[in-house]
């Protein structure tokens, strides 16, 4: 079997872009990938188009084989963007893969150890900046069927934060901590907005919240700094979204401290890459959340990981809150049981999933569609040209 032809699909999304692609073979078999990177799909879509010779005329079933000549060839790292298109490829290699065999994908990286996932929601609180706002739209994610959530609720702060912002933060997480069921499950994204000395003062003001987690806390440049605040936040710190290389994660694991390891598949370097994320977080007594804020085929990914992955700890989870048209653009979703927030896992050979091309193609590539989380607003999650609109109107 041989590959013959890789195509690209962009989709405008509304608040942001996403990149699948289609791996054709001489054997009449096809798989999908997809290759989101927030601000960078047209760069990752050029760099697949850029690789694909690298790819045709391969055997598919050759993931690692395959894997390795796409990132050999080249001979210096692309970061982000190389792993994304390496990724995208690779994953739609697996497909081919369980295809040929009629087995799903966790089928074999192992077989499963569960029959469903604890989600978490995420891109639920596109609201004002309230507690009562909040509010409200958690009872709605809880209606959902889900039993966790996460959100930032710390604005635009950046670096430090003011005494009056993280007090309005904190009251938002305060009004959900005392409205919901004692059971809810509230986890903390910072999008690495601190320093290490305002991240542990705010650790230290939500320490009564009983939070799940606190997310990337501080700056991405430098490990030291994630080390730091692990070791005295009264919150447990996940962390590990903007990793490209599984080396990053044996640093991570090496500096002690962070215990939730957040491999983004499709960042870095696809399926294989991450089982190697999760070998190494389980042999240092760690769990692995896979981070997933891509499109749909980006979530079939993440339960197929999540399926096989011993040491899975909850799985992030966007496309409940995603418009209702996007649902169209694939012939799979997962379910959500009220009884216990998890999620359903794809059955079907392969990834278990396929496009719509005909509902993707009336939906094109926007070049405003992106999220800047330091802009006034962006929770609301309207794509920048939207959200800049939004503010001039203010």
């Amino acid at each position: 079997m041989k590959i013959t032809e890789i195509e690209t699909f962009t989709v405008g999304a509304g608040w942001k872009n996403w990149l699948f692609v289609k791996v054709h073979t001489d054997a009449g078999i096809y798989g999908i990938g997809e290759g989101t990177l927030n601000g960078f799909i047209a760069t990752t879509e050029a760099g697949v188009h850029e690789l694909k010779h690298l790819a045709i005329g391969q055997d598919p079933r050759r993931i690692s084989a395959l894997w390795k000549r796409m990132l050999d060839s080249v001979s210096l790292d692309g970061g982000h963007i190389h792993r994304t298109v390496m990724a995208a490829v690779e994953v739609a290699c697996w497909d081919i893969l369980g295809k040929s065999l009629g087995v799903p994908i966790h089928q074999l990286l192992g077989g499963q150890v569960r029959d469903s996932v604890l989600g978490y929601a995420n891109g639920w609180y596109r609201t004002e900046r309230t507690p009562e706002h909040f509010l409200e739209a958690a009872k709605a994610v809880l209606a959902k069927g889900f039993k966790a959530f996460k959100l930032d609720p710390f604005g635009t702060a950046q670096g430090f934060i003011s005494r009056d912002e993280l007090e309005l933060s904190y009251d938002i997480c305060r009004k959900l901590r005392d409205e919901l069921p004692g059971d809810t499950r509230i986890l903390i994204d910072v999008h690495a907005r601190f320093t290490e000395i305002a991240a542990l003062k705010a650790a230290e003001r939500f320490a009564d919240l009983d939070i799940y987690w606190w997310e990337e806390p501080t700056s991405r440049d430098r490990q030291e700094t994630v080390h730091e605040v692990a070791h005295r936040s009264p919150i447990p710190v996940a962390t590990g979204e903007m990793f490209d290389t599984v080396g990053q994660f044996y640093a991570l694991a090496a500096g002690g401290g962070v215990n939730i390891f957040q491999p983004e598949p499709m960042s870095l370097g696809g399926i294989g890459p991450s089982m190697q994320v999760a070998n190494l977080a389980l042999a240092h007594g760690s769990h692995i959340a896979p981070h997933q804020s891509g499109g749909p085929v980006a979530t079939a990914v993440c339960l197929q990981l999540a399926a096989a992955v011993p040491n899975f700890l909850i799985q992030e989870h966007f496309d409940a809150f995603n418009d209702a048209w996007t649902f169209d653009l694939v012939t799979w979703r997962p379910s959500i049981d009220p009884r216990n927030g998890h999620l359903s896992l794809p059955d079907a050979p392969g990834l278990g999933i396929d496009l719509n091309i005909d509902a993707i193609k009336q939906h094109p590539y926007d070049p405003h569609a992106y999220l800047n989380v330091h802009t006034e607003g962006w929770e609301q999650r309207l794509g920048t040209d939207a959200q800049n609109k939004a503010k001039v109107k203010r």
